[in-house]
């Protein structure tokens, strides 16, 4: 890592929430070898029982980093699920199921929400701070040109609305903070195993690479937006 989170100080802290997934594990690689980043601290399921799904588990954990005096520079977010506990995307209305639904909602902006509540008290005060979530393209209305997938569009749509909603708040007292949404692009994991063919993946550690690049150059006056992985903006 040689430029990508240059507008941080040295010194700076890190958080990698879902740090054992494809991309997860790939931004805390990246910072990891980042000279500059004095402390990485990395949630998940798998190797702490992190659970996104728990407001509790969400509480409990920034409570824990917040009685140790820990405050982050940089909180990433990469959770998030396409297919769920073996339902996947939806190809027609007809196959809509409430509970499938409100799995997707659960975890792809429930409890992203939740990180906000809980882990925004978490980031400097005094200094520029960046926020990121992994979102998705198919979350965008207006770039809807193929239907299908409600579920999961429909949550990534609510994720973006909730992060830009938080983005205006968080400004009020944090005037230097970036929070946005990102698109990974099409990555070489397996949320996108069954579902990318045809299409050029990035690696995990290439987008993730690539994102911090776009989080690094966002001012604070671009706080709020949603960003694809080449730095382009998406529409709503």
């Amino acid at each position: 890592m040689t430029k990508s989170m240059s507008s941080l100080n040295s010194g700076y802290i890190a958080l990698v929430i879902g740090a054992s997934g494809g991309i997860g594990s790939a931004f805390a690689a990246t910072l990891e070898n980042d000279p500059r980043c004095a402390k990485l601290i990395r949630l998940s399921r798998r190797d702490n029982g992190f659970d996104l799904c728990d407001e509790s588990s969400i509480a409990q954990a920034a409570e824990k980093l917040a009685a140790e005096g820990i405050t982050f520079d940089l909180i990433l977010c990469a959770t998030g699920a396409l297919t769920i506990d073996g339902i996947g995307p939806e190809k027609t209305i007809r196959s809509i199921r409430g509970e499938a639904m409100l799995d997707q909602f659960v975890l792809n902006a429930i409890g992203p929400a939740l990180v906000l509540r809980y882990f925004t008290p978490l980031l400097a005060r005094e200094r520029r701070s960046v926020t990121g979530f992994l979102s998705a393209r198919v979350g965008s209305i207006g770039d809807n040109r193929l239907g299908g997938w409600i579920s999961y569009r429909a949550s990534k749509a609510a994720l973006n609305q909730i992060v830009h909603t938080a983005a205006i708040e968080i400004a009020r007292s944090l005037p230097d903070a970036v929070v946005a949404c990102l698109h990974p692009g099409t990555v070489a994991t397996s949320l996108s195993e069954r579902y990318g063919a045809g299409a050029t993946r990035l690696s995990p550690e290439d987008s993730a690479r690539r994102m911090l690049s776009v989080l690094d150059h966002l001012a604070p006056q671009q706080s709020g937006g949603f960003y694809a992985y080449d730095g382009s903006a998406i529409e709503w």
